[in-house]
């Protein structure tokens, strides 16, 4: 029993120790992990994890990674719609009970769908159903924070660290959002998770703080759209595009992607970072190169380019810039393997023009990781759900059903193969010419 016991605290203090040392670190994902998302519906509608999974993939494009989301609409950091414990029992217990039944709950909803997938590191998104869509009640909140302890002790006993992400704030159509009562208890919330990562030596991301301030600079002029599209606890792309913005900010994600420097007047490369420059031509007032860089940008999705005019998302995690000296003034067309990138003054020029989203291959190629991103979520999530865990009553059970499942399940397993074999392919940075010529009058 002690030589168990001792294995056990020997796990734990590996973990914790990888986990320390990850903090310092840039970004919270590393090299060789296997990254799970477990969360509510808001985790399941497949939108902010798959910006994060995009930013990932195409800013670290030799990176072994593989990525899974296991959430599931309804659910609570005691995972209800896995476990199905009596909340009203849960909430009314006293501590012996209450840890028992959150031991059983969360133990059983890891083991089903989260433990199998081998994780080395885990976001756990819960909180927008936990605390019931009311004023704060201490009951909840108590069963809350036993339950979030509880996953981390039981992900770290197996090797994996966390990253706690709060929930965003309630985006209901009013102009004073943070007076919302639900609102409120889900910042207590929030608060009481910070307490639960420090103990439990996990990662807390808080993304509803950055929400708030924009919901709440947003409402005061306008308190009658969803600023996030989608409803008031769901946002659309929009709005997950800013909790994927806030959530990577959390995580430590780098805003470099790659910056050239061309001396137009000396008619030299006088920097490149992540990135190769060759061929450099000057004449006649036009310069062109070839560049090769070592990451893509991250994608943006087309659904979802109005969050860059509310948060500096390109600033903060997407700068792909372009800086040349010594132009004459004027406007200069910028073009891509002969694809127009943007109209930009010399001015602009000389101060760095972020082309991260511009128009033109690059940005294509990204959005295809993105696109091809999805469908392997998608994948996964028939997978999982619609084959793995699907019920059949009785009367059709039998072994030949079995045998079909496991067909289907093989089957589907190869799609997503075949689809992470063409992200990987898809990712990797190409050679582009670029041209910077005055533009036409």
């Amino acid at each position: 029993m002690k030589s168990n016991i001792k294995k056990v605290l020997c796990v734990v203090a590996l973990v914790v120790f990888h986990f320390v040392n990850a903090s310092a670190a840039e970004f919270l994902i590393r090299d060789g992990d296997r990254v799970v998302f477990l969360g509510d519906s808001i985790t399941e509608q497949r939108l902010y994890t798959t910006y994060i999974e995009a930013y990932a993939l195409t800013r670290h494009p030799n990176w072994k990674l593989t990525f899974r989301n296991v959430g599931w609409g309804g659910d609570t950091s005691w995972l209800r719609q896995r476990a199905h414990p009596d909340e009203k029992q849960l909430f009314a217990a006293d501590e012996a009970t209450l840890q028992k039944m959150v031991e059983d709950s969360v133990g059983r909803g890891l083991g089903r769908d989260v433990l199998p997938l081998k994780p080395t590191f885990v976001t756990v998104k819960f909180g927008m159903n936990d605390h019931s869509y009311q004023p704060f009640r201490e009951d909840i909140f108590r069963a809350y924070v036993r339950s979030q302890t509880e996953i981390a002790k039981v992900l770290g006993v197996n090797a994996a660290r966390v990253a706690f992400l709060t929930p965003q704030p309630i985006e209901d159509k009013r102009p004073d959002p943070d007076k919302d009562v639900r609102n409120q208890s889900l910042r207590q919330f929030s608060d009481g998770l910070k307490e639960v990562a420090a103990k439990s030596s996990s990662a807390y991301v808080d993304q509803f703080d950055p929400f708030m301030k924009i919901l709440s600079r947003e409402r005061a002029g306008n308190p009658q759209s969803y600023i996030g599209g989608g409803d008031a606890v769901h946002p659309g792309p929009i709005g997950q595009t800013l909790m994927a913005w806030a959530v990577l900010k959390g995580m430590g994600a780098s805003a470099s992607v790659s910056r050239a420097e061309i001396d137009a007047a000396g008619k030299k490369v006088a920097a490149a970072e992540g990135c190769k420059v060759d061929g450099l031509k000057v004449s006649g007032g036009t310069v062109s190169f070839d560049r090769l860089d070592e990451a893509l940008p991250m994608p943006v999705d087309e659904r979802a380019e109005a969050a860059l005019k509310l948060a500096p998302v390109l600033d903060d995690l997407n700068r792909y810039e372009l800086r040349i000296s010594g132009l004459a003034i004027g406007d200069y067309d910028v073009t891509v393997d002969g694809e127009l990138a943007g109209k930009v003054s010399a001015d602009e020029l000389a101060k760095s023009w972020n082309l991260a989203n511009a128009p033109g291959p690059i940005t294509k190629q990204a959005r295809e990781v993105l696109r091809l991103v999805f469908d392997k979520n998608n994948a996964f999530f028939r997978r999982w759900r619609e084959v793995q865990l699907y019920t059949l009553p009785n009367w059709v059970k039998g072994a030949d059903i079995e045998t079909r499942r496991e067909a289907e399940l093989a089957w589907i397993d190869k799609q997503i193969a075949e689809l992470e074999g063409q992200i990987n392919k898809t990712r990797q940075p190409v050679s582009h010419h670029f041209e910077i010529k005055p533009a036409a009058k």
